[in-house]
């Protein structure tokens, strides 16, 4: 079984990956039931299951979705910052109400609604310079060091401001 995160090659008993531990195990989208790998639908429902593969295709790495100035930026400094302790400021931001919202849709649905959020919320990080670490479900970790100006409140409260998503989908 494929990692949809770093596309690792898991036993078919995990239930996480050995890479990076993200859930690789299949789960009904209405039941919400285990199920066994390749599985297309489901056995306690009967529920169409889309794969995992399907289920976040474009964010799956920090290279699919880190603006191209950022990350030449983030190499280019690269060698100046290894070695190098500084502070940094984490965010873990993430939709509140989605399992409510979700519970009824189908995966492709789901992501159709979830997506555009992830993208707002990944572009008010890219706006102060912050890189997405991760991205998880209905959320995302992110971090940024701070420039010489030490504004990290301010950006912070700015930034959750600026890409504060409550609201936007019913």
């Amino acid at each position: 079984m494929r990692c949809p995160r770093c596309q690792q090659e898991n036993p078919p008993q995990a239930k996480f990956c050995l890479e990076c531990g993200a859930r690789v195990a299949l789960t009904c989208p209405k039941c919400r039931s285990e199920l066994p790998a390749g599985a297309k639908f489901c056995l306690e429902c009967g529920e169409a299951v889309a794969s995992q593969a399907t289920a976040e295709p474009r964010f799956t790495s920090p290279e699919s979705y880190t603006p191209k100035h950022l990350a030449e930026k983030i190499l280019t400094s690269r060698s100046a910052l290894e070695g190098e302790r500084k502070q940094v400021t984490v965010l873990f931001a993430d939709l509140k109400g989605s399992m409510e919202l979700l519970a009824d849709r189908d995966p492709e649905e789901a992501r159709k609604i979830l997506d555009p959020v992830l993208e707002r919320m990944m572009e008010a990080v890219h706006r102060y310079e912050g890189t997405v670490n991760q991205v998880m479900g209905d959320g995302i970790m992110a971090g940024q060091v701070p420039k010489t100006l030490d504004n990290r409140g301010v950006d912070a409260l700015d930034s959750e401001r600026t890409g504060k998503i409550s609201g936007m989908v019913r």
